[in-house]
């Protein structure tokens, strides 16, 4: 699972370029997550500037 960690996120766009499934979302400049769409691959992690994202066990 995809955890955002919002307090750091600067909402810059990075990672929804290069997810590979399309599951991440900025709308209205809020990241948005379809937790069903994302494979938990980590791409979007090493993507991010800022290291706001982190993929967790939790469900």
């Amino acid at each position: 699972m995809l955890n955002i960690r919002r307090e750091i996120c600067g909402y810059c766009g990075a990672c929804v370029s290069v997810c590979p499934e399309g599951a991440l979302e900025l709308i209205d400049a809020y990241l948005t997550v379809d937790s069903e769409t994302c494979i938990s691959c980590g791409i979007c992690t090493k993507a991010c500037p800022l290291g706001a994202l982190e993929v967790t066990d939790e469900v």
